[in-house]
C-alpha cells in the first residue's frame, strides 16, 4: 500500500473515525480545492482587498452583510469579542487585550462554558473579555440573563456545541431578545456547524465559523455578520488578529472550498450504517448499534457497547487498543466510562470502515486467546 505523506515522515497511518477534531487535523481537503490553495500561494495579492474581496465572496452564502476571514474558530472568538469591545476604536485596539476601564463583561451560559481541546474562556481572555456566566450547570432562566446585563457587559455569547449541556438552556431566540433589549452585540460560536444561514438569520451579529470542520477547507475560520461588527472585527487586524493572520492560499482554499460546498449530498444516513452495526455485534462481547449526534445535528454514527464480563476487557481497552496498533484507529471516546465509544463515517474514506471492523474482530479473538 503506497504510504502517505506522514508515513514517510516516519508517522503513523492514522484512521479517523472520531469526526472532524483538531488533534486529527480537522478534515481532509479535496484535490481542486488544493489546487487553488497552491495557486493562490504562487503569486503576490494586496491582502487588505484580499481580505475584503473574500469576506465579501463568503457573506454571500451566509446570507450576512460581511464576513472577515480568520485562522480558525478559535481566533474568531478572540476577535470578535475584541470588536465588541473595542467597537474598532483605533486607540483601544491598539492596547487589547489589556481593557482595563472598558465595558469587558461577556455574558454565556455556565453550560456552555466549555473545552473544546482549550478552554473556551482562553479565547475570550484573549480578546480582552472577561467572562460572566449565567445559570447553572444544567439549568438557566431568562431572567438570569436579564440580570447578567450590566453597564459594564460588551457582548452575549451564544455557543452551538455538541461539547455543551443540551438541556436546560435558554434558546437563541432568548439571547437575541436580550442583546435587542440592551443594544449588544450577540456573538454566536457555531465552528462545527454546517448551516452556514441558521444563526445570522437568527438575528446574531457576528457568527463564528471554523472553515476546516464546516466545509472541508484548508485550516481558516470566518466571522460572518452585520458590517457594524464585521468592520469592527477587521480593525482588529491592526491588534491582536495580527498574531493570528490567515495567510492568502488558506483565504483562497476557504473561498474555494465554500463555493464547491454542496450541503448534504454527502450525507451519511442511519440506514447506511445498519450493516455495519450488525457486522460488528456480531463479534463477541460487542454490541451496536445507531446514535444521532448529540447537537442534534443530521449526522449519525454507530455506537459501540462492550461488554466486559464477555470480552474480558472494557471500553477503555479496546479503545486503546484500537489507537495502539500499527494503524492508529481513532473512536470518540467521551463516553468510555459508560462502556461505549462511537465510530463517526464522515471522516472515513473508502475501504477505513471494513478495516475498523477487522480490526475489533482481531481485538476479541485476542481477549479470548
Amino acid at each position: 500500500m503506497t504510504q502517505n505523506i506522514y508515513q514517510r515522515l516516519g508517522l503513523k497511518r492514522v484512521i479517523n473515525a472520531c469526526g472532524k477534531m483538531t488533534l486529527l487535523g480537522v478534515s481532509s481537503v479535496a484535490p481542486e480545492v488544493m489546487e487553488a490553495t497552491a495557486q493562490a500561494a504562487t503569486a503576490f495579492v494586496e491582502i487588505d482587498r484580499l481580505v475584503d474581496r473574500c469576506g465579501e465572496r463568503v457573506a454571500r452564502y451566509t446570507g450576512a452583510e460581511d464576513s472577515y476571514i480568520t485562522s480558525c474558530a478559535s481566533a474568531g472568538i478572540a476577535i470578535a469579542v475584541a470588536a465588541a469591545i473595542t467597537r474598532g476604536d483605533p486607540a483601544r485596539v491598539a492596547i487589547m487585550p489589556d481593557s482595563a476601564g472598558m465595558a469587558n463583561e461577556v455574558v454565556m451560559l455556565r453550560g456552555h462554558n466549555v473545552d473544546y481541546g482549550a478552554p473556551i474562556t482562553s479565547a475570550i481572555r484573549l480578546g480582552g473579555g472577561r467572562v460572566v456566566e449565567v445559570g447553572s450547570s444544567n439549568l438557566a432562566a431568562r431572567w438570569q440573563l436579564e440580570s447578567a446585563v450590566t453597564p459594564l457587559t460588551a457582548a452575549l455569547l451564544f455557543v452551538k456545541s455538541h461539547h455543551c449541556v443540551q438541556k436546560g438552556m435558554l434558546s437563541i431566540a432568548d439571547f437575541v431578545a436580550v442583546a435587542r433589549q440592551h443594544d449588544l452585540p450577540l456573538i454566536v460560536d457555531a465552528a462545527a456547524e454546517e448551516d452556514l444561514h441558521a444563526w445570522v438569520a437568527s438575528g446574531a451579529d457576528m457568527v463564528i465559523y471554523s472553515g476546516a470542520k464546516a466545509l472541508n477547507a484548508p485550516t481558516s475560520g470566518f466571522v460572518t455578520g452585520n458590517k457594524r461588527w464585521i468592520d469592527a472585527c477587521k480593525a482588529q487586524h491592526n491588534g491582536i488578529a495580527r498574531a493570528m493572520k490567515i495567510g492568502k492560499e488558506n483565504m483562497v482554499g476557504l473561498v474555494f472550498a465554500l463555493e464547491n460546498n454542496r450541503p448534504g449530498q454527502t450525507a451519511i444516513t442511519a440506514a447506511r450504517l445498519r450493516p455495519v452495526a450488525e457486522a460488528i455485534s456480531a463479534i463477541r462481547g460487542l454490541a451496536a448499534d445507531i446514535e444521532q449526534d448529540e447537537a442534534g445535528r443530521a449526522i449519525w454514527r454507530v455506537r459501540v457497547r462492550v461488554d466486559a464480563s464477555v470480552l474480558g476487557m472494557d471500553a477503555r481497552e479496546v479503545e486503546a487498543q484500537l489507537r495502539g496498533g500499527e494503524i492508529a484507529i481513532y473512536a470518540r471516546r467521551y463516553n468510555l466510562h459508560q462502556g461505549v465509544f462511537s465510530l463517526d463515517p464522515r471522516t472515513l474514506a473508502e475501504g477505513e470502515m471494513a478495516l475498523i471492523v477487522a480490526r475489533l474482530k482481531e481485538i476479541a479473538e485476542h481477549a479470548a486467546d
